[in-house]
């Protein structure tokens, strides 16, 4: 059945991006169609640049335009989908919600680089001080909004969010990397991400690619 929406995606062993919007999607049950792209191939980099203004993924089609960025693909949903209410509904919650994405969205240099997903997969590696700080900061974060905003839920501000979606990759880098936390609110919030039907979901797709 073709859809509306048309979310053109990276290989879900490794496209972070990707996983991001396509959570959304999912979990929210709306409807969508979906078109894989293996930019690692020159092929299939040039078929992606037809596709999408940044040449990258996801850019998601709707109504015969194009809508590219992570983030503004998610702001574009919550404002088509208002009923399932995207983003905290209370305006600080909402706030520090958004910060915490956007942090997600153009921080943690030295984790991306030292720790790339590669779902379901486990590797060994000696982190550098600096993705040490990057993993100390998340953690902090998920304590922080779980401790203030995080009681009517098991995630970072009760119900599912964007911002939820955002840090979807790092748990399963941290998964990857055998990263470990003391906090049981950690611990909890990352089973709670690792265990959505949705992620699940992605992690068959991540399998079912590796074996084909």
């Amino acid at each position: 059945m073709a859809h509306d929406l048309l979310l053109f995606a990276g290989p879900k062993i490794g496209s972070t991006w990707t996983l991001r919007a396509w959570l959304i999607l999912k979990h929210y049950g709306i409807p969508f169609d979906e078109q894989l792209f293996d930019y690692n191939t020159d092929d299939g980099f040039a078929r992606l640049k037809q596709e999408s203004p940044s040449g990258w993924v996801p850019v998601l089609w709707h109504d015969g335009k194009p809508i590219w960025d992570t983030l503004s693909i998610a702001e574009y949903l919550n404002e088509l989908f208002p009923e399932h209410q995207m983003w905290p509904s209370e305006p600080r919650a909402r706030a520090v919600a958004r910060s915490v994405a956007a942090e997600m969205h153009s921080s943690f240099g030295a984790l991306r680089v030292e720790m790339p997903m590669i779902f379901g997969e486990k590797h060994t590696i000696s982190p550098s001080d600096a993705c040490k700080a990057n993993i100390a900061r998340i953690e902090n974060m998920w304590t922080d909004c779980r401790a203030e905003f995080g009681a009517d839920g098991p995630f970072l501000f009760g119900d599912f969010s964007i911002a939820d979606a955002m840090y979807a990759p790092v748990v399963s880098r941290f998964r990857t990397y055998g990263v470990e936390s003391d906090s049981a609110s950690v611990t909890d919030y990352r089973n709670a991400i690792w265990n959505l039907p949705a992620m699940q979901a992605w992690g068959a797709g991540a399998i079912s690619s590796a074996d084909g």
